[in-house]
């Protein structure tokens, strides 16, 4: 899905800040409690999905497993393009198996989501219950989480707190942080 364009002006957004983004991770965190659901691992997506499983590993004492996939590389990240999926999944477990909870940011247009549990289901067949964990689900998402902490259903475009890293060069940082006159170490 490509940034939203309605008519007679820019794109609606929704800016979400660190202590909003990980209040909605912790609510999430909430609902696959009280689910009752008993998985085995988490495996998040990276790059959105990384802070999203990694808090959820640690609140529910899991081990973190992580699936590199890329969909929206065009445009600055504002324009999915087709989904690519690394050839391997990075855990200190081996592949996947058992309870399953798939963690990423959200659900967009839900391609990737619905991408990728193909991909597991036909190439890891020791994954005995798969659910999925988003932190919004957009009400144009074609894919339907299991879990999700907020459900969006004007579908804006969500501007993360890190996205700021996005736009970031290393010659703009080392300015930033110069004026300072101390070193941040």
């Amino acid at each position: 899905m490509d940034r939203p364009e309605p008519e007679g002006g820019s794109a609606p957004t929704l800016r979400v800040d660190w202590p909003e983004y990980y209040r909605l991770i912790e609510t999430l965190a909430l609902r696959i409690h009280e689910s009752g659901y008993a998985f085995d691992s988490v495996l998040c997506l990276a790059r959105g999905g990384l802070r999203v499983g990694d808090v959820i590993s640690r609140i529910f004492n899991r081990p973190l497993a992580v699936l590199t996939v890329s969909s929206y590389r065009e445009a600055a990240g504002t324009r999915r393009g087709s989904l690519q999926i690394a050839a391997a999944i990075s855990s200190i477990e081996g592949e996947p198996r058992g309870r399953v909870l798939l963690a990423d940011d959200l659900a967009d247009s839900g391609a990737t989501l619905a991408g990728v549990v193909r991909y597991l289901n036909q190439h890891f067949g020791h994954i005995r219950e798969l659910r999925t964990a988003v932190i919004w689900l957009k009400g144009c998402s074609q894919f339907q989480p299991d879990y999700f902490a907020s459900h969006l259903p004007d579908s804006p475009w969500i501007e993360q707190p890190f996205e700021v890293y996005d736009r970031l060069r290393p010659e703009e940082l080392a300015q930033r942080l110069q004026p300072t006159g101390r070193d941040p170490r």
